[in-house]
């Protein structure tokens, strides 16, 4: 027999506590998160921009000392090339250094050095 007042009632429900934050306070999270990185990110561009153009105007100042380089050490080339074949040539009777051994004009040394 049943005892008197009746059986305690069955506890079916389930006790889930509450655990961690929200799924609202999750997506501000990322979405703070995310906005900072992306302002990180465009603070980055701007910053390597700047790099850029004063690496370019860095270089744009440089051409001309390099060019000028350049031409002093073909000239030095060319200088040392007539030394050379002054040296070399000395024994030979009526040779001229630095003078074209083709009679025809359109065969002759460049007069100008380009340097690249």
């Amino acid at each position: 027999m049943p005892p008197s007042g009746g059986f305690e009632a069955v506890k079916y429900k389930r006790n889930l506590p509450l655990r961690g934050p929200s799924g609202l306070v999750i997506l501000g999270g990322v979405t703070a998160v995310c906005a900072y990185g992306f302002y990180r990110v465009g603070k980055g561009n701007l910053e390597k921009r700047e790099l850029q153009r004063e690496k370019v105007w860095s270089r744009i100042h440089l051409v001309p000392v390099l060019l000028a380089e350049g031409d002093r050490d073909a000239y030095r080339r060319q200088q040392a090339a007539l030394a050379r074949e002054r040296e070399i040539m000395k024994d030979v009777p009526g040779w001229e250094a630095g003078k074209s051994v083709y009679s025809n004009p359109s065969h002759r040394s460049a007069e100008t050095i380009v340097v690249i």
